[in-house]
């Protein structure tokens, strides 16, 4: 069971720091979002709490952030860009955070292939791209106790890429 001041990933808001637990038959989580514009609390049953996981620890924030560079690219093509970006989005939802890391890196690389060759990447490749970067930068900013754009530059920093892209 997690304490109030812990934080924890949702499967659909990301990074939330738990700000009141409830006791009784139907006990429930109160649950702020973190890093959201307009945050909104979310009741979550504590029964169902095998949906929920905690927020990696430092050494595995430090850990994603050093093999960055190595983390292969995803090759899963499905038939038309709607399959594909649901298979990704389920795919964040469900997952690690080392699997949003990949689906950014996956999804970087392939806007990148498509902009050199001077075609139009499909929208859903920057929906998915925009999702899987906030996800993860949020959780790991929460691991390292820093920013989500201060993790975007130790991404950087560690790819030997200009803080300016």
């Amino acid at each position: 069971m997690y304490a109030i001041g812990d934080y924890l990933v949702h499967p659909g808001q990301g990074v939330c720091r738990v700000e009141d637990v409830t006791s009784g038959p139907q006990a429930v989580y109160q649950l702020l979002p973190v890093g959201k514009r307009h945050p909104i609390y979310i009741s979550f049953p504590v029964a169902n709490e095998g949906r929920l996981r905690p927020v990696l620890s430092r050494d595995e924030a430090e850990q994603i952030i050093d093999q960055y560079p190595t983390i292969e690219i995803e090759q899963f093509h499905a038939r038309n860009n709607s399959l594909e970006e649901e298979h990704y989005k389920n795919e964040i939802r469900e997952g690690s955070c080392l699997d949003s890391v990949r689906i950014v890196k996956t999804f970087r690389a392939r806007i990148a292939d498509l902009s050199a060759r001077n075609k139009k990447p499909p929208v859903a490749y920057e929906r998915i791209l925009k999702q899987a970067r906030e996800r993860s930068c949020s959780e790991l900013a929460v691991a390292l106790g820093c920013t989500p754009e201060d993790v975007a530059v130790l991404f950087q920093q560690r790819m030997g890429e200009d803080s300016e892209n």
